[in-house]
């Protein structure tokens, strides 16, 4: 495996400095419970926790923290799948199977935020890979880093797909009355057929627009990013309008619509699972992404202008100036340094 050339013992081309972990930090579990059933963890001891984003990066934050390496969600499009070779890992349903847990992220956090060289960034959580899949159920890392977080009045902001991000409201409650926090949940359709075939792990549309709603009631302010739109299976105007309408009925403060793209490991993947399921799409597929990852820019502003024009008419809206700080839609995914062991 390929972690070997990463840990502080190797001879890799890594410098010392730069290693993920040392070659004794990696203890795998399987557990024979119907919850994990075929899923492999990888518990690994990080040397660091932080991953700074890539200059080169669109991303509108530059500081994130990743717990996990891998997700249970298995959602078809995952632009993150591509990291798990890194690892060496496979990126289909490895990816999905293969879950690395950085078990000491907590006190790696605390430790990085307590240090005189950190000036109090804003940090994301939950842009590569979910920080509240499944896995958190079992390890419950992000209470350690949402009360480290509200220990050091760190701003940080959340995205997930995750219903798990209830059990920690309490938590996140008390750090938005010392910092800001954002948080926003994905629903990028309502269509129960289309969710059950491209995001098979996750909790279904409405129960996280439940989650919204359960939030907003106690008073944490979330939006929604709609994401993603899939093209010609998920962008019907009738669709459309009803993933709207939901997401306005269930308080959200804002939603920003976000067009599927397919970046190297994730687009193989997806056309895989297209041509078995949809495979009269493929050619459409293959023409409207002939240019490289992401929709042309007349199919992202048409989407853009639909969702925008339904939630005026419902009532909801962008982010507006003065609310809490949220995961905006991302142009292009951050590829983790590789000094760290991070993620999407």
């Amino acid at each position: 495996m390929r972690w070997e050339n990463l840990t502080v013992e190797s001879g890799g081309n890594l410098p010392k400095d730069a290693a993920l972990f040392g070659a004794d930090a990696v203890t795998t579990r399987t557990f024979d419970t119907p919850e994990f059933h075929g899923i492999t963890f990888h518990e690994i001891r990080a040397k660091s926790i932080v991953n700074r984003v890539p200059g080169a990066s669109r991303m509108p934050f530059e500081w994130t923290v990743n717990p996990y390496r891998g997700c249970t969600h298995a959602c078809v499009y995952c632009f993150a799948r591509k990291t798990h070779s890194y690892l060496d890992l496979d990126t289909g349903l490895g990816f999905d199977s293969q879950i690395v847990v950085k078990v000491n992220a907590p006190e790696l956090l605390r430790r990085h935020l307590g240090s005189r060289r950190w000036l109090g960034d804003h940090i994301a959580m939950g842009t590569n890979v979910d920080c509240y899949q499944r896995a958190e159920g079992r390890y419950q890392l992000m209470p350690g880093i949402i009360a480290a977080l509200r220990d050091h009045a760190n701003p940080f902001s959340i995205l997930t797909k995750g219903t798990l991000i209830l059990r920690d409201l309490d938590l996140l409650k008390q750090a938005a009355a010392v910092t800001e926090v954002g948080i926003s949940v994905s629903v990028g359709f309502t269509d129960h057929e289309l969710w059950r075939t491209v995001e098979p792990g996750t909790p279904a549309p409405e129960r996280r627009l439940d989650a919204v709603r359960t939030l907003s009631e106690h008073g944490i302010d979330c939006g929604v990013l709609m994401a993603p739109v899939i093209p010609f299976l998920g962008d019907d105007p009738s669709q459309l309008r009803a993933t709207v309408r939901a997401i306005a009925a269930s308080g959200a403060t804002s939603v920003t619509p976000l067009v599927l793209h397919l970046r190297p490991g994730a687009r193989e993947w997806f056309m895989s699972w297209l041509a078995h399921h949809h495979p009269y799409l493929v050619r459409r597929y293959e023409q409207l992404y002939a240019e490289g990852a992401y929709a042309p820019k007349w199919y992202q502003r048409r989407i853009t202008r639909q969702v925008h024009e339904l939630a005026e008419e419902y009532g909801i809206g962008p982010t507006r100036a003065g609310m809490p700080r949220r995961i905006p839609a991302p142009a292009e995914p951050a590829v983790p340094e590789p000094t760290q062991l991070t993620l999407l």
